[in-house]
């Protein structure tokens, strides 16, 4: 209960300092910026998992609330917004990242095949301890580019709720979707996540 009304008084705080904002109080946004700022900058690190990105898209999501304050009209709080702002930002991010990376790739050559499984591993070293850290490595990125892979409102869905925490009604408010609608998306990113660790595995005893 003591949560609820933390919360509230949060959101109820929130609402006076944006009315000040968009009166031309710069001080209040400021203050937005203050109480908002670590929440987004989290956020935006565990989607980039980037520092500088990270840095570059906080200021960016707060430079854009600015801009876009007078337009805000308080039908979701001021925190749920800018995650909202910020989350857009960090997948436009990672959607540039990732044509800059298939380019690279394309020269270098991929680690994966096209249905996510290791094109290269040597099977006979799975029990060697030096070459357990090589396998989570791999796994670890197996798994990210399981999870790059995904389309964006999946993605989107499986860093906020699995990733990040939140809840369902707390995901609702930053997608502007309907909890049915995230739960579906969800249980689809978690099913193709699940199949690119099994073909992971399946990769290596299938080799041994």
């Amino acid at each position: 209960m003591s949560d609820e009304m933390s919360d509230d008084a949060v959101k109820e705080e929130d609402r006076q300092l944006v009315a000040r904002a968009q009166a031309g109080d710069i001080s209040a946004f400021e203050a937005l910026v203050e109480a908002h700022r670590d929440k987004v900058y989290g956020l935006t690190l565990r989607m980039t998992r980037s520092e500088a990105d990270a840095a570059e898209i906080t200021q960016d999501t707060f430079l854009s609330a600015y801009q876009h304050l007078k337009d805000f009209r308080g039908d979701a709080a001021f925190g749920s917004w800018v995650h909202r702002i910020a989350a857009n930002n960090a997948l436009m991010r990672l959607r540039h990242r990732r044509v800059v990376q298939a380019a690279e790739e394309e020269l270098q050559g991929p680690e994966f095949t096209e249905r996510g499984s290791l094109a290269e591993y040597p099977p006979q070293d799975w029990s060697r301890s030096a070459e357990g850290k090589i396998l989570d490595a791999e796994l670890g990125r197996a798994i990210q580019g399981a999870t790059d892979r995904l389309p964006e409102g999946y993605r989107e869905v499986f860093l906020l709720k699995d990733v990040e925490g939140l809840s369902y009604e707390q995901i609702a408010e930053v997608t502007g979707d309907s909890i049915p609608a995230i739960k579906s998306r969800l249980h689809r990113a978690r099913l193709a996540l699940r199949e690119a660790i099994d073909r992971f595995y399946n990769q290596g005893s299938a080799g041994g």
